[in-house]
Order: structure tokens, then sequence, then C-alpha cells
């Protein structure tokens, strides 16, 4: 009996310790975006089909796509591309940063990008928003820098639709883009 008294008040400076702890720096909210989704978008006269997944617990981010884009009626440029990245959760005011490398086959050569990634549910319940930077060089020795925005809306926890707009360094026009997505 004579211990209680002792643990009740290192049990209750601790909390309160810890308190003042957490509202000099409050704990990071989980961003709830995910990553593991199929998704098939159409931009221009381009079809692309994807595939992302979070490996196993971890932030470890793979994604395999493949484009089709068609000329006068004809395949013009067909090829795959792997990307690997890792996800940095909640950076800043819940905005998801993505750092990725990748390598595509054929002419799509490897590239290199940073999407930053935001929930905007305290504006309108499932909507996002997205920016992003990517570097590709191609097989023959041309590189190209593009930016892209989307703004999304999860319909529900498995379905999402998207509309973004790519700007490409050196394109006259910008490359709009329409997807649909389904989360797993």
């Amino acid at each position: 009996m004579k211990h209680i008294l002792p643990i009740i008040t290192l049990t209750t400076l601790t909390a309160a310790a810890f308190a003042d702890a957490g509202a000099a720096a409050p704990a990071a909210a989980a961003s709830g975006l995910n990553y593991n989704r199929v998704g098939i978008s159409r931009q221009g006269q381009n079809n692309d089909i994807s595939v992302s997944n979070l490996i196993g617990g971890s932030n470890v981010l793979v994604t395999l796509s493949a484009l089709g884009s068609y000329d006068g009626g004809t395949a013009a440029d067909n090829y795959a591309h792997l990307s690997v990245g890792y996800v940095f959760k909640n950076v800043v005011s819940g905005i998801d940063a993505t750092v990725t490398l990748g390598q595509g086959s054929s002419s799509a050569g490897s590239s290199y990008g940073v999407n930053l990634r935001r929930s905007l549910n305290e504006v309108f319940a499932g909507l996002e928003v997205a920016v992003g930077y990517t570097h590709q060089s191609f097989d023959n020795a041309v590189s190209d820098s593009a930016w892209s925005y989307e703004l999304a809306y999860n319909i529900n926890k498995q379905y999402s639709i998207a509309y973004g707009v790519v700007d490409a360094k050196g394109a006259s026009d910008n490359l709009n883009v329409v997807s649909l997505r389904f989360n797993y």
C-alpha cells in the first residue's frame, strides 16, 4: 500500500508531461489517401492503364502502367513503364509526398519525379488535389519534363474520377487527362 501513492503521482506527472508535449507538437493525423488502385486514363488519343500498390505495410509504392498511343487509327507508340517510389505520408498539413524512379520499355527510357497529394475533405467530402513534376529521358537521348495538376473526387471508398492537366515543357498545348480509378 505504501507504494501506491508514488506510483499514482508518477503516472499523473507522466500523463501531464505527455499532454503538454502533445499540445506543443500535436501528433500528425493520417492522410487517409489510398495508394492501392487500378486506373484507366484517356489523354487525347492515348489510353493508359495502371496498377499501383503499396508493398506490404510499408510506404514503398510500385506502379506498372501501359500506354497505348494512336495516330490515325494505327498504334504509334505503345510501351510499359515500371516505377518504384516512396510515400512520405503527412509531410506538412496532410500533404503526402511521393518520390519515384522509373524505367520504361521500348523508347520510354527512365524517369524520376515527385508528386504532392492532399485530401480536401474539409472543403468537400471526397475531394483530392495533386501536383507533380516528372522528368523522363528517352532512349534516343531526348529528355522531357512536365508538371501535372489533378483534381479527383472519390465517389465512394472504391471508385474515384479525376481530371488533370499535364503541362509538358516545349509542348504547344497542355494535355487534358480524364481518369477512372478503382481502389482496393
